[in-house]
């Protein structure tokens, strides 16, 4: 009973991972959902700023807190290592879903493409982006980054195995193809609003901090293997080989 309630939990953790997924492509290209990134009660300017920096800030304080090697162990002396995973796929999730609630709109328009055609050629490149965080994640194991297969391990009575650091496709051209998408998404836009600049720029930099905290996860979990893979692909612009 306990491994097929893992299970359940696993797949409602997933279902909520995609469910915010789906509504973030809407809620950045400004497309098909009710709240985008430049929809619902704008607030004064200043006051727009601090509530979406405070929800960006606290997305990223869960997300890479909760990610790091220190906090994992911490934190699986409470909750179950076949779950550990989709806790965080979940509480990520959630903020995620809290944000876009929050989200406070700043309309002023930073630019503004009126080319039809080159207005659809940059929608089609954020989806680009999109797909490209999409593939990324199935090309190293989709279920397992999203703490799916943990639990199906646990139902099956199977032992996880060792680490591996794969390194398919995408991952020959740039270490970090999932957080290339989803810079893609986030600035390529026909219309780009101040609060789609912070929102995109905050993001950003945040990808950036991020990263460099994952890689020293990385070199601690792989050791030279990393520093090797780290030497021979750039982390973020698709170049095969760093040039001496």
């Amino acid at each position: 009973m306990n491994r097929f309630l893992t299970v359940c939990y696993g797949l409602v953790a997933y279902a909520v991972f995609l469910g915010a997924f789906l509504y973030a492509v809407g809620f950045v290209s400004d497309l098909v959902v009710p709240k985008t990134v430049d929809t619902g009660i704008a607030l004064v300017p200043s006051q727009g700023v601090l509530v979406d920096i405070l929800l960006l800030a606290l997305f990223a304080v869960q997300h890479s807190g909760m990610a790091r090697r220190g906090f994992k162990r911490w934190w699986t002396r409470f909750v179950p290592a076949a779950i550990e995973r989709s806790t965080y796929v979940l509480f990520a999730s959630l903020v995620l879903i809290l944000l876009f609630w929050q989200w406070r709109p700043i309309p002023v328009i930073i630019w503004q493409v009126r080319d039809s055609a080159m207005a659809v050629v940059l929608l089609g490149l954020s989806f680009c982006g999109w797909s490209i965080v999409l593939l990324s994640t199935f090309l190293i194991n989709h279920f397992e980054l999203f703490g799916l297969r943990q639990t199906l391990d646990r139902l099956d009575a199977r032992d996880a195995g060792a680490p591996v650091l794969r390194t398919p496709f995408l991952y020959k051209l740039v270490r970090h193809p999932i957080y290339l998408g989803f810079i893609i998404a986030f600035w390529a836009t026909p219309v780009m609003t101040a609060g789609h600049l912070l929102f995109a720029a905050v993001t950003t930099s945040y990808i950036l901090i991020g990263i460099a905290l994952e890689e020293r996860d990385l070199v601690a979990q792989f050791g030279d293997e990393y520093r090797r893979y780290r030497q021979r692909v750039r982390m973020l612009v698709p170049i095969l080989r760093k040039s001496s």
